[in-house]
């Protein structure tokens, strides 16, 4: 008799859940890793190009001229007259001038603009910025040479005020458009080429392109290196992640080395002080808008950190903004 009851108890069981589960009913399904779709490296590049796009400033001057160039923040941009060339000879004319200014976390990190500064060694490390500019010259679409130096000047409240460490840098791009920097002291008095005097930074820039007045950030403490795994289908190409360091608003680091065994990041290098406090921002595009999610880190000897796909929001540019401005 007791194998009979536990018969029909088995058999009323599946009964329920025969009759309970049919097709009518949700079905919570878990979407495989290898099935959630991730941008194109074009995808991702465009939208941080579209933001480099709405922060560029541009107009028109006459070569034999030059022009004492205002931007939109303050900063003072003189190109000499008579000091464009093209192919070696002197430009006259209607010219056109871009310029591009960064000076915080948030946009540098929307533009993929970090402060990554590239140590005697070859190491790259984190630099403190006094603002990121971008100058350009064309004629006619063509690209213009210059021959003199162009002198810049910029407000120092614009990142906190006067550093007399700082010196002036020139912007390397990668073959993965990332954006690291070279200390450039080759100045017009065979010396430094930028100098602080009152409120204001002076800097003589050598060429057309990205320039950083910069100085590297100093922290005695040990040092060590960091891993980051993101999601199976994300890599170097279609997403980022960063560093930000605690209390520095005008300094974002870069982790620009993938491990595609692992799928990982890493900042191999040994740079990073044992016991910072920082935040780890992953970044990507999705649909047109930005992709992201931010951990807060302590730092200990040999971190590893692991970003799940539930981690991530969608969100706007703003949104991402006001992301990075909110943390401390």
């Amino acid at each position: 008799m007791k194998n009979f009851k536990n018969l029909f108890a088995v058999s009323l069981l599946a009964m329920v859940l025969f009759y309970g589960c049919n097709d009518d009913d949700p079905v919570n399904e878990v979407v495989p890793e290898e099935m959630i779709e991730t941008p194109t490296s074009e995808e991702f590049r465009q939208l941080q190009a579209s933001v480099l796009d709405q922060i560029r400033q541009e107009t028109q001057f006459e070569a034999e001229e030059g022009i004492e160039f205002e931007s939109e923040k303050g900063v003072l941009l003189e190109i000499y007259a008579g000091t464009l060339k093209l192919d070696g000879e002197a430009v006259t004319g209607p010219v056109d001038l871009e310029f591009i200014e960064i000076f915080d976390a948030s946009r540098m990190l929307a533009t993929n603009k970090p402060t990554m500064g590239i140590r005697e060694n070859g190491n790259k490390a984190l630099l403190i910025s006094g603002g990121e500019f971008y100058v350009n010259v064309t004629q006619n679409g063509e690209q213009l040479d210059i021959s003199n130096h162009m002198k810049l000047v910029v407000p120092t409240d614009l990142t906190g005020g006067a550093d007399q460490e700082m010196t002036l840098w020139n912007g390397q791009t990668d073959e993965n458009e990332n954006l690291a920097w070279e200390e450039d002291r080759l100045g017009p008095d065979g010396a430094g080429n930028l100098f602080v005097e009152g409120d204001q930074y002076y800097g003589f820039l050598s060429g057309f392109g990205w320039s950083n007045v910069d100085r590297f950030y100093n922290d005695p403490r040990p040092k060590t290196t960091l891993e980051v795994i993101v999601p199976n289908g994300y890599h170097i190409q279609n997403c980022s992640v960063y560093l930000y360091y605690d209390g520095e608003p005008y300094a974002l680091a870069q982790l620009d080395t993938f491990n595609e065994t692992a799928n990982s990041f890493s900042e191999h290098y040994g740079e990073i002080p044992i016991g910072l406090e920082m935040h780890v921002i992953f970044i990507t595009e999705e649909d047109g808008e930005w992709k992201y999610s931010i951990q807060p880190q302590t730092v200990a000897d040999g971190d590893v950190y692991t970003f799940e796909e539930d981690d991530f929001i969608t969100g706007t540019e703003s949104d991402v903004y006001n992301a990075i401005e909110a943390l401390p």
